[in-house]
């Protein structure tokens, strides 16, 4: 009677676990989804220096510490990727500019990165019809965008920090190219060739990595940081607002907070002109220093 008794409680149980789901501690892992874009020299998908950027480096490290998920990698554009973003699913993208409009769907990690600024790049043979917009080796964006007179090239989707993003807001639609393709830079340094625009927004490093891929040599653009930014842009890990989002969040900060970066910013360094290396890792100790979370 025992022995009957015992074997209906435990067919009991069983019942009431595949009815109700077996307990957290038996599930899988949640699989956090990172959402990585070609960004030379961050992300290098294709080519001979394929996984040889900056924060590919810095992936792994992450994803080796929170073992508590599985991880996949998909590889998107800028506009996919932030439409998955608002959407509520378990996806991350690890080099963000904090903005706030994408704090009202997004949620961002302590700062994981910090690179030069976006600036504009125009080809030398335009530097003359140009030069009325540089100023002290800066470029008036403004001037340039309220002039009527040309078109500038950008990534849709993309943010290139707070002064550009509110010069761009602001222009008039037929001063600018909007691309949303997957090789939107390498396309947009095409049209710029041909003279259908006459200026390219974006990381210098990005532009020249692009311009080679594209059979334009570097020698022949000029790259002009933007009047009135700041010379460097802190990037961030950012991931889906949700419930998920927030707990892998907190985990990430964690983690950037343990593990040294130097070797990471070593290897972005690398690849910056000669100038613009010596600059950079001279002010890099500043890089580091306390600063409000977004």
């Amino acid at each position: 009677m025992a022995d009957r008794y015992k074997r209906w409680l435990i067919q009991l149980c069983l019942a009431a676990l595949m009815a109700g789901g077996w307990p957290p501690a038996a599930q899988a892992e949640d699989t956090l989804i990172w959402l990585l874009r070609d960004l030379p020299p961050l992300t290098i998908l294709e080519g001979p220096s394929k996984g040889q950027g900056a924060l590919d480096q810095l992936l792994p490290i992450l994803i080796e510490h929170l073992p508590q998920y599985r991880h996949q990698v998909l590889h998107v554009n800028r506009a996919r990727g932030m439409q998955m973003l608002r959407e509520p699913t378990f996806t991350c993208d690890p080099s963000l500019l904090w903005t706030p409009e994408r704090a009202q769907y997004m949620v961002f990690s302590r700062q994981a990165f910090v690179v030069v600024s976006n600036g504009i790049t125009i080809r030398r043979s335009q530097q003359e019809a140009m030069a009325t917009f540089i100023v002290d080796g800066q470029f008036d964006l403004q001037a340039f965008l309220d002039a009527h007179t040309a078109r500038v090239g950008a990534i849709a989707e993309r943010s290139y920090g707070p002064v550009i993003d509110e010069r761009l807001r602001h222009a008039d639609a037929q001063t600018l190219a909007f691309h949303y393709g997957n090789d939107a830079l390498g396309s947009l340094l095409q049209m710029q060739r041909l003279g259908r625009l006459e200026a390219v927004l974006g990381y210098w490093p990005e532009i020249r990595y692009h311009a080679l891929r594209q059979g334009i040599a570097a020698d022949d653009l000029n790259f002009y940081p933007i009047k009135g930014n700041a010379p460097y842009q802190r990037t961030h890990i950012g991931c889906s607002d949700t419930p998920m989002g927030r707990e892998a969040i907190e985990r990430i900060d964690q983690v950037l907070h343990d593990i040294p970066l130097k070797q990471v910013q070593q290897s972005y360094a690398a690849w910056l002109d000669p100038v613009m290396r010596k600059q950079y890792l001279r002010d890099n100790p500043s890089f580091f220093q306390e600063v409000p979370p977004p």
